[in-house]
């Protein structure tokens, strides 16, 4: 156990990067590969980017998706602790309106005691699957999206075990409580999480990687609406980005056909083990199925190590974000593997 060093929310730069560089991870499960597979694949993926250099290593809640095995971030985080020693892991993130704030507050103060100083609580305000899923996780709780910010006031106020006199939760406390506790980031795809997160002056994480339309005005609004507090001064945002580096443009591009063709099926409703490359090659897509995925394809950045790079700096000037997380959903622990193995590579980093 080691405690990580360093502002809790800002990231480091490393090598030649013009920005903190980190890695969203759903722990896929592929065609052909098993839930267990797939989570020592992200285990080996995590030490891996800690010896490459990256700042933190992000994993997201998701429900009733066989090819996403991260449906609990909590039990995961603390398995990825014990096999790193610096780097900061986090949920990218945890759905609120699924949990009480009391146990997400005890499951985080229980991560931050395991891993003091690494831990990172993000918090999003979507279901992170169907209707129906929601509700089996809710039994019966009314209460969701439109009641996050009383939600996150609640869960803040456990972290912090501040509940002002006469609350009706005064006189309860989140066990186990530490010196410190994880730093809350908001994250979203649209405007409502980031007004929020500016108004609060919290650090936002904006899900560019499948909400590229509203990247910049949600970034903006945030900006605008940001009122320094004791948790930050200035604003700080990062954004979610899908990057595949391989050999060569050709190589990348066939990669990143299989996590589209994964997007497209859940879209559909028919969510599902992410295929081969070969199978989304030789998938019969309608017209209306390949402008999808020309679509989607359009928001990553793919190719040659230095073409990624070029593409993400690029990004990164279009949209003012202060890091960038990147995320390779594709098949194949040795493809993903080389893939942020080649964008770390392309950048210089350290560890």
């Amino acid at each position: 156990m080691t405690t990580a060093e360093g502002d809790p929310i800002r990231g480091r730069t490393r090598g030649t990067a013009p920005a903190p560089l980190s890695i969203l991870d759903l722990a896929t499960v592929g065609v052909g590969s098993t839930p267990g597979e797939a989570l020592a694949a992200t285990t080996e993926l995590a030490r891996s980017a800690e010896t490459w250099g990256y700042h933190r290593f992000w994993v997201a809640e998701h429900h009733g998706m066989p090819g996403v095995a991260s449906s609990t971030p909590a039990v995961l985080l603390a398995h990825l602790g014990a096999h790193t020693r610096t780097l900061r892991l986090g949920s990218g993130g945890v759905m609120l309106p699924n949990h009480a704030p009391l146990a997400i507050a005890e499951q985080f103060g229980l991560l931050e005691a395991l891993h003091p100083g690494r831990v990172d609580l993000g918090l999003g305000r979507a279901p992170g699957t169907d209707p129906a899923t929601a509700r089996a996780l809710r039994r019966g709780d009314d209460e969701g999206a439109e009641d996050f910010p009383q939600r996150l006031a609640e869960l803040t106020h456990f972290l912090d075990g501040d509940f002002p006199a006469g609350h009706p939760y005064a006189g309860l406390a989140a066990v186990p409580r530490n010196a410190g506790r994880p730093p809350v980031w908001l994250l979203g795809s649209s405007g409502f999480s980031a007004q929020l997160a500016g108004r609060l002056g919290l650090p936002f994480a904006f899900a560019h990687h499948f909400s590229a339309a509203n990247t910049v005005p949600a970034l903006d609004l945030y900006r605008s609406s940001f009122r320094p507090s004791a948790v930050l001064a200035e604003p700080y945002a990062l954004i979610g980005v899908s990057a595949v580096a391989a050999e060569d443009e050709q190589q990348a591009r066939f990669l990143a056909r299989s996590a589209g063709l994964a997007m497209l099926r859940l879209r559909q409703g028919r969510p599902g083990l992410i295929p081969t490359p070969q199978e989304a090659a030789d998938h019969p897509y309608s017209p209306a199925e390949e402008d999808f995925l020309d679509s989607w394809l359009a928001n990553v950045v793919l190719g040659a190590p230095g073409q990624v790079a070029d593409g993400l700096e690029a990004l990164r000037k279009r949209t003012g974000a202060d890091e960038l997380m990147v995320t390779s959903h594709i098949h194949g622990q040795d493809n993903r593997l080389r893939s942020y193995g080649l964008i770390a590579e392309a950048y210089g980093l350290t560890g």
